[in-house]
């Protein structure tokens, strides 16, 4: 941290305390180095817990990858740069033997997949991200800082651009455009749009899926004509209910007719006797 997030980080411990204890192994600090130097910014005595144990690189990620507001190319870049890539490689020479067995178990987050669920970034992303990490590890630790978006260093990767010397020429080169009151970073659009791309190539992908399958576009159809069916179904029973119902109240008409007329037969016969 820097800037206006590690003074309201220091303004906070300062007023409330520190509430998540730091985190050690072997005298070192594993997880909470913003909140220690938070601590002595603002003059409060660190809390300290040691380490319980387990598998390191587990406890850092989960403790830390959503603690702040991070874009999926920086989380894939995290969880990339977490692994040990020279293990990695290595176990795809000879399975068989015991070193690369034990390799195996070393590494972390084996497959793509396994990172993608661990930073919460797509496959592609992560894909992307493990690319930048096995090519350049500093490159992958400035998509982390946010310095460089990960479209960006997935393109200086495969086209092998020159690496930006200083971090200050990098923010220099980082122009900000003006969008109502906020303000975009160009780098943080570019990993918007490279994400909007993803989605509808995929999107793309599945249309091209539904429309290829002759099964499912002939099921749709027989579905549509048997509703087209039932409507016209549905219409005729209404109409011969409503036929019925006049011819009940026509029957009805003609019955009172007839008891009418029956009575005024009686009454004459009565008249003529």
């Amino acid at each position: 941290m820097s800037g206006g997030e590690f003074a309201s980080l220091a303004s906070d411990i300062k007023a409330n305390g520190l509430r998540n204890p730091i985190t050690l192994l072997d005298g070192m600090i594993l997880d909470g180095g913003n909140r220690y130097r938070a601590c002595l910014e603002a003059g409060i005595d660190p809390v300290f817990a040691q380490f319980e144990g387990g598998n390191i690189v587990s406890f850092v990620l989960s403790a830390n990858l959503h603690r702040r507001h991070m874009s999926a190319g920086q989380q894939a870049a995290i969880v990339a740069s977490a692994q040990d890539w020279s293990k990695s490689q290595t176990v795809g020479g000879d399975r068989k033997s015991e070193d690369a067995k034990i390799k195996v178990q070393d590494c972390t987050l084996v497959t793509s997949e396994q990172r993608a669920a661990a930073s919460g970034a797509s496959l592609r992303t992560q894909k992307d991200a493990d690319k930048v990490a096995k090519a350049s590890p500093e490159l992958a630790k400035q998509v982390a800082h946010g310095e460089i978006s990960l479209p960006k260093a997935v393109a200086q990767v495969d086209n092998k651009l020159p690496k930006p010397k200083t971090e200050e020429v990098a923010q220099e080169t980082k122009p900000e455009i003006p969008v109502g009151s906020c303000l975009i970073n160009t780098d943080r659009l570019d990993e918007l749009q490279a994400n909007l791309k993803e989605a509808i190539d995929d999107n793309a992908s599945m249309a091209r899926v539904f429309e290829s399958d002759d099964k499912l576009a002939a099921a749709l159809a027989e579905a549509k004509r048997y509703r087209e069916q039932a409507r016209i179904l549905e219409t005729r029973i209404s109409g011969l209910m409503n036929e019925k119902n006049e011819a009940v109240r026509a029957a009805k008409s003609w019955q009172n007719k007839f008891l009418k007329l029956e009575k005024q037969v009686k009454d004459e016969s009565c008249k003529t006797i």
